[in-house]
């Protein structure tokens, strides 16, 4: 990690800064922080400063493609390519799917949450490819890309768009000979911040905390691993689920409090 530079998505609060601050303290040559708000990222910088790593700011909307291919133009006339690219920026809606606006809920997650690392990863794997030093892409999913959770409808669709995604990256790369590039998927259950407040975690599930999710992701990431689960129950959930036939998993999804882990989300306040 030393001297080289990495990119985080989504980095004005919450994980995103972790991330960045977890770069700094590996002695990152250079911090790339991408945020939608400017003032987050103003004290995101603040706090990461003066720490060894020079660190540059973007304001940027990961939902616009348009955005992102310019913030991507600037990040490498500025700094270069990134070697480490971190696609962290994500929304959460908890509501009945019908009740979300095809606008604001529906078109806004799948834009965040799905389509932005598509573009992100776009906009820079080409250069990075060319380089043809080491690289590594941590791909940001959740536990409800693998199972069905009322109440999330469309944020369970982003998410399982971003598992499929991300793993066939994972092979596409290696088969065209970039193994120098790895793909890392995180598939975290409910973290403890602001952005899942009020949700529960299913039995044997508790919400995670910050910094053992980026303890865990950074160990992954750096060492090329295809995927992470957090915690273990989420592996367990996803084996169950296969092999249980519908009706019995929807049992038993219902007694270890899977289907009703979003009934008191409120999420992030104003």
């Amino acid at each position: 990690m030393r001297g080289r530079t990495v990119l985080v998505t989504g980095a004005g609060m919450g994980m995103g800064v972790l991330y960045a601050e977890r770069a700094v303290q590996e002695k990152a040559g250079v911090v790339v922080l991408w945020d939608v708000n400017a003032e987050a990222l103003e004290a995101a910088v603040a706090r990461l400063s003066g720490r060894g790593s020079a660190i540059h700011s973007y304001t940027v909307d990961v939902a616009s493609l348009e955005q992102v291919r310019a913030a991507a133009q600037a990040v490498m006339h500025d700094v270069g390519v990134p070697a480490v690219l971190i696609n962290n920026a994500g929304i959460v809606r908890g509501k009945n799917f019908w009740e979300h606006d095809q606008d604001a809920d529906i078109g806004l997650t799948m834009s965040i949450n799905a389509l932005a690392p598509m573009h992100i990863t776009r906009e820079f794997l080409p250069a990075l490819m060319a380089q043809g030093g080491p690289g590594r892409v941590l791909n940001v999913a959740s536990a409800s890309g693998t199972l069905a959770v009322p109440r999330m409808s469309v944020y369970a669709a982003s998410k399982w768009a971003v598992i499929g995604w991300s793993d066939s990256l994972r092979l596409e790369l290696a088969a065209a000979g970039h193994r120098n590039i790895r793909v890392t998927t995180l598939i975290p259950s409910y973290i403890r911040t602001g952005m899942f407040e009020g949700a529960r975690g299913p039995l044997l599930t508790p919400l995670l905390e910050p910094g053992y999710v980026v303890d865990r992701a950074w160990g992954a990431l750096m060492a090329g691993r295809a995927r992470l689960q957090l915690p273990w129950t989420v592996a367990l959930g996803s084996a169950l689920k296969g092999l249980l036939p519908q009706p019995a998993w929807d049992v038993v999804a219902g007694r270890l409090g899977v289907y009703r882990s979003m009934e008191h989300f409120t999420g992030r306040r104003p």
